[in-house]
């Protein structure tokens, strides 16, 4: 029979917060995938965990992968572990797991920590939707096209960033997406944790007269749709209704819905619409 891949969370930064499920199945696997051999030794000897492992990182991960599966083609059973956290969100794990559906291998994902999902519950925002963009692109052009996407984003954003990168992308984030609501999250399950609920501005202030240690974890303010809507009323507002009908016309949309649309779109009552053009 084949085996079976387990993708094993694991500490952010307090140790207490493995699992006694991880523990177990570190401790029965064949073998352990870790992105960083030489960073999970120090958590398998804290746990006594001897189990053999092998490194399975973002510059291997392809060909690493393939390997991996063969042996659990074998009969072997697999863990994955990241640094910090759950694999697969923002590392190397989700190839594996894309390769493992490939070849008919069974996949589970035992759960643990995540810095997103901790950072978010002690944010103070919203909480029910988000978008999860992890580290934001290196590439000039990339980066600029998430973040322009990001900004009629409704939904409470969170991001990844390093210590050496916090100024420039919180500046980046008050230049697009204007100053919002946030809470910067630092160090999070460690000794010097801490999160800051502000705005960016006042974070850039901040910061820029801080020192800048740790990894941080920044979780932004979605806008209303109360405020993209008075936004878009302002742009139709600068035409007349006979061009704003005409919109709607020219796209095969009868009279009637044309102008239930137009009254939407402006925040007026059909009435006025329909006395409008009653007049043109």
């Amino acid at each position: 029979m084949a085996g079976k891949l387990y993708l094993c969370a694991t500490p952010i930064g307090n140790l207490e917060d493995i699992t006694y499920r991880v523990l177990k199945t570190l401790r029965e696997v064949d073998l352990i995938g870790a992105e960083d051999t030489r960073h999970s030794i120090h958590l398998m000897n804290h746990f006594e965990i001897k189990t053999p492992m092998t490194s399975y990182h973002e510059y291997n991960k392809v060909e690493k992968a393939k390997i991996l599966v063969e042996q659990m083609k074998e009969g072997k059973n697999i863990a994955i572990i990241t640094d910090a956290g759950t694999p697969g969100i923002s590392d190397p794990g989700e190839e594996i797991v894309r390769q493992c559906y490939e070849a008919g291998i069974e996949v589970t994902s035992i759960p643990g920590p995540a810095a997103c999902i901790t950072a978010l519950t002690m944010s103070g925002l919203n909480t029910r939707r988000f978008a999860f963009e992890a580290f934001l692109p290196t590439e000039k052009k990339e980066r600029q096209r998430i973040l322009e996407e990001l900004k009629n984003e409704t939904r409470t954003i969170v991001l990844y960033e390093a210590p050496h990168h916090l100024i420039r992308t919180l500046k980046e984030l008050q230049k697009i997406l204007g100053d919002r609501e946030m809470t910067l999250c630092k160090e999070l399950t460690k000794i010097y944790e801490r999160a800051e609920k502000s705005t960016i501005e006042k974070l850039i202030e901040k910061y820029e007269e801080t020192e800048i240690k740790g990894e941080y974890v920044l979780v932004i303010q979605g806008r209303s749709f109360e405020e993209i809507k008075k936004e878009e009323q302002e742009v139709y507002l600068q035409i007349s209704i006979e061009e704003h009908m005409q919109k709607y016309l020219s796209r095969g949309m009868d009279k009637k819905e044309a102008m239930k649309q137009v009254a939407k779109d402006r925040g007026i009552s059909k009435r006025e619409v329909y006395a409008q053009v009653n007049i043109l």
